[in-house]
């Protein structure tokens, strides 16, 4: 096993945020020595100029917050207007929250699900390669992560593994929570095609019979989609999924990637197809268990932008010119792979994407590293944050993983 390799207790959680701060830190400390450095390790928006991407909407509304708009506690549940102008965003037809509370962004809405959708020794489900911090957050509770591959470029969805997967989760546990980080998955940078979709929903309406299964979408990168319209007809699918009620369908909401609100920690989760009080009840309780209530000041943002059509505009402007920077890049870096001889880089939206990492991810990540370029190691791959490199890294970059292989 190779140094970098010991950073981790297991080869599983090749993703951990010690693993992600140490090789950060490397590529910044290469930085700072003066060596031109690529690093791709970054998890945030970054310019051509290696700044950090601060929509300026949503910042000028920031600056424009009043006391009252800021000091006053929110709801433990958060402030209701904000809920449903957040679902709004995804669903814009729905009248409702359904049931729903704020969260300390994504990751907060993430944990709810498995405090109140679980018990202490069950297993979540998702696909592989995931965002690293799922393992984190299933092991913080006492939980496991399974995990089944993420469909393949060539041939779809793995649907025999995904039912193998449910049904023993169903059997050994009694009920099943599938986490879904679709559409603009991350790491991989690509969706579920709407065959892999449709294919997936009927199973876990099938295996439904089993027992409870309730299926967890992860909405983070959807404003950074190639193509908005891709997304708009998967969340509409999985909407009329939600609406037969057969199975459990929820949604992980948040401001941090959609707003540029990283530091702010303003998210949601949601269950927009059913009125369940029980299940209120018990999101409730967790929010005031845990961090009693969310940051009023992210919610006011939302909330001024969501009434005003011109200000709607404006970020739909710059939501275009980022997913198109973030297209050019994964572009780019998919020609210069080509042009060495290597596979591309599927690309529908995101801030990451993945290639092959040979024969150990770990020794071609350490050995990109000789050519001052940074990535991650995962089990399937190496993860490469398109988000905070240049189009003119592509050809260095692909020189580099070249000789890595």
């Amino acid at each position: 096993m190779t140094a970098l390799a010991q950073l981790l207790p297991s080869r599983r959680d090749f993703a951990g945020d010690d693993l992600i701060f140490t090789l950060n830190g490397r590529a910044q400390k290469r930085a700072a020595e003066g060596a031109s450095v690529i690093n791709a390790t970054i998890g945030a928006l970054y310019d051509d100029t290696g700044k950090l991407v601060v929509l300026d909407t949503v910042m000028a509304q920031w600056q424009q917050l009043t006391s009252a708009e800021i000091a006053p506690y929110a709801p433990i549940g958060g402030d209701q207007t904000y809920l449903l102008n957040l679902v709004q965003r995804h669903w814009p037809s729905l009248t409702s929250i359904g049931v729903g509370v704020a969260t300390p962004g994504g990751s907060g809405a993430l944990a709810l699900t498995l405090k109140n959708l679980l018990e202490r020794g069950n297993t979540v489900l998702t696909a592989a390669p995931y965002w690293g911090p799922y393992s984190t957050l299933a092991a913080e509770v006492g939980m496991t992560l399974a995990t089944v591959p993420y469909p393949s470029i060539d041939t779809g969805i793995d649907i025999g593994a995904w039912e193998m997967a449910c049904r023993n989760l169903l059997a050994a546990q009694g009920r099943l929570l599938v986490w879904l980080n679709d559409p603009c998955h991350n790491p991989t940078g690509r969706s579920f095609s709407k065959a892999d979709r449709a294919a997936l929903v009927e199973l876990l309406r099938a295996v439904s019979s089993q027992g409870p299964v309730t299926l967890i979408l992860d909405l983070a990168y959807l404003d950074y989609a190639r193509d908005p319209q891709q997304v708009r007809e998967a969340l509409d699918d999985y909407a009329a999924f939600g609406a037969e009620g057969q199975v459990l369908v929820g949604a992980c909401l948040s401001l941090s990637k959609a707003y540029t609100l990283y530091g702010a920690r303003a998210g949601a989760l949601v269950f927009p197809w059913t009125k369940d009080a029980a299940l209120h009840g018990a999101l409730i309780t967790s929010c005031r268990g845990t961090w009693s209530n969310c940051p009023r000041g992210p919610m006011s943002v939302l909330n001024r932008i969501s009434k005003d059509a011109a200000l709607q505009a404006s970020l739909e402007h710059e939501h275009a010119q980022w997913r198109t920077l973030l297209a050019k890049r994964a572009a780019a870096l998919d020609a210069a792979l080509r042009a060495k001889g290597l596979s591309g880089c599927a690309y529908d939206g995101g801030f990451f994407v993945t290639l092959d990492g040979g024969a150990d991810p770990f020794v071609t990540c350490e050995t990109m590293q000789a050519h001052d370029v940074f990535v991650i190691p995962l089990p399937e791959g190496l993860r490469v944050g398109i988000c905070a490199m240049r189009e003119g890294d592509a050809e260095r970059f692909a020189e580099a993983y070249a000789a890595s292989l």
